[in-house]
């Protein structure tokens, strides 16, 4: 259950690349998460990660806001990203909607909040792309109330043998230009971290993982 340690001279070389990434990707962003989703990864998965959300809620990678619709009304809900360009387009998505969350950029390696702040945190198809995974997991733990909830979707390697090469041809240029990986596997990220996971399951010919871990109350 390997993780890339960066130090922190490249963990901030890495998220000044994403941040250029993603202020090109924003205004394009909702029409090509869109296809994937349609075509590859399934649609279903963002109601199912946000209908899991209970009181005190982060979501971190919150990108355009296309998870906000399908959270609970009675959750309250903090939302950050790395990118003000994609930040910009939730808070049009949220004024629309009539959600009040609470916005903001931030590093997903470094949270600014106080230690067991929320009750659960949220993140979908964003450890693909943060750059140091393992650091990220630690910090969604350490914000966690004991008993708090991580709610996780992502894409990863594939079960199948010929998609997970397919996908890792894809993943030797998609790493270099913008920092995409295929096959990262997060759940062991969280198993590293000490949560326990509650639900797991994996679907789309296994690309599509998506979970729920506790941190326990010790």
């Amino acid at each position: 259950m390997s993780s890339e340690a960066l130090s922190p001279d490249e963990l901030d070389r890495r998220n000044e690349r994403a941040r250029r990434s993603w202020a090109k990707q924003a205004p394009r962003y909702d029409k090509a998460i869109d296809f994937f989703e349609r075509r590859v990864f399934g649609s279903e998965h963002r109601k199912w990660a946000c209908s899991r959300a209970s009181g005190q809620t982060l979501e971190v990678a919150i990108g355009t806001g296309l998870n906000l619709v399908h959270y609970p009304e009675e959750v309250s809900l903090t939302g950050i990203d790395l990118s003000p360009e994609m930040l910009d387009i939730a808070r049009e998505r949220a004024a629309s909607s009539g959600r009040a969350p609470d916005l903001g950029e931030a590093d997903a390696h470094r949270l600014p909040f106080h230690d067991a702040t929320f009750d659960t945190v949220v993140t979908t198809y964003s450890l693909c792309n943060i750059p140091d995974p393992r650091r990220a997991v630690g910090e969604m733990k350490r914000v966690l109330r004991p008993g708090g909830r991580l709610v996780l979707v992502d894409h990863i390697r594939s079960s199948v043998g010929l998609i997970f090469w397919f996908q890792k041809g894809i993943e030797f240029f998609s790493r270099r230009i913008d920092g995409e990986h295929m096959t990262r596997r997060p759940l062991e990220q969280v198993i590293a971290e000490g949560f326990v996971v509650e639900e797991r399951d994996r679907t789309r010919a296994g690309v599509v993982e998506r979970l729920v871990a506790i941190k326990p109350n010790h």
